[in-house]
């Protein structure tokens, strides 16, 4: 369940923030990249971690292809990227949410045009406890009941041990230790508008700093729940299938259902770049996105855990570079 994009975005965005299986049927083979000549300097990015993660691995096959590029990745969550795109502290502002509508403002008060977003994989955020757990599922009501104080989601009353879930002895005497992110994650602020109905996270709830820290708390706490992307997931955790009502019937999803868009907690990983109304990037920029948006750079989507966009989408979001 992709969500929509916020008013406030700018128009490319909008043109490609459509739901995955809508462009299934259109979809065409990726191109192959082919590199050109005089690609050369430094490239930096900064931003969420989870989009940092799956950088790496995209600047190890761009620095392949150009040997003189050098490319900083700074992992220091989606809030920082706003910032360091206004700021020119970064070329690429890498981020797991949309830009809010401030974010926007200021770095359109400083420049006279918004920043570029530029959609370059799929990810879903599992729902992951210890592997032992034997939590057969869970509703969106009941998420929301463990992470949050507001309880916006339909629940009645807040969750807080493991047998208001139904789990029999042992587990039926177990309190349940939530785990999320900080409050400068991508991963936090999404969670907080689609699992939490833009509730408020409950004080309980212990703060991570980084995706792998919270993968790794859950999978040595027994009775430890949290969030985070699929391509965190380790042996030491299981995700728990998600169950929510659409038209009346009740559907039990998996991360796997996100390119068709039946998971509820599907979203865009994006980059954020600095492209003047009506002008064009940097060839050392344009140059790595096309490279990520090329056959290579999706399968490295791929091989890395996330989800890669469908070929139709990643034409749109060349598109949007273009003058």
């Amino acid at each position: 369940m992709l969500k929509s994009p916020d008013p406030f975005l700018p128009l490319c965005f909008i043109l490609v923030a459509v739901v995955p299986r809508a462009l299934a049927a259109a979809e065409a083979e990726l191109s192959e990249y082919q590199a050109v000549s005089g690609i050369s300097g430094t490239l930096s990015a900064t931003g969420s971690d989870t989009v940092a993660n799956l950088t790496t691995f995209w600047a190890e096959e761009f620095k392949r292809i150009y040997p003189n590029v050098n490319i900083q990745i700074q992992a220091t969550g989606s809030s920082a990227a706003p910032t360091a795109l206004t700021e020119i502290t970064a070329n690429i502002g890498l981020m797991s949410r949309n830009m809010r509508r401030a974010e926007i403002q200021s770095f359109t008060a400083r420049y006279g045009y918004p920043p570029t977003p530029v959609p370059v994989a799929l990810d879903a955020l599992a729902i992951l406890v210890h592997r032992d757990n034997p939590l057969p599922r869970i509703e969106l009501a009941e998420i929301d009941a463990i992470f949050s104080s507001t309880l916006r989601c339909g629940a009645g009353r807040r969750i807080g041990n493991w047998r208001q879930m139904g789990l029999p002895e042992p587990w039926d005497g177990r309190g349940i230790l939530a785990f999320g992110r900080n409050s400068v994650s991508g991963t936090y602020g999404f969670f907080k508008e689609t699992a939490l109905c833009r509730g408020d996270f409950h004080v309980e709830v212990n703060e991570q700093p980084g995706s792998g820290s919270l993968v790794q708390a859950i999978g040595s706490t027994l009775n430890g729940i949290g969030y985070a992307s699929i391509a965190f997931s380790t042996s030491s955790v299981r995700i728990v299938p998600v169950s929510w009502r659409h038209a009346g019937e009740e559907r039990i999803t998996t991360p796997a259902q996100a390119v068709d868009g039946e998971y509820p907690f599907t979203r865009y990983l994006l980059f954020y770049v600095n492209r003047p109304a009506g002008g064009s990037l940097p060839p050392l920029e344009r140059e790595f996105i096309r490279m990520v948006l090329s056959r290579e750079g999706q399968e490295i989507v791929s091989r890395s855990g996330y989800i890669p966009l469908p070929a139709a989408l990643a034409s749109e979001s060349l598109g949007a570079l273009a003058p």
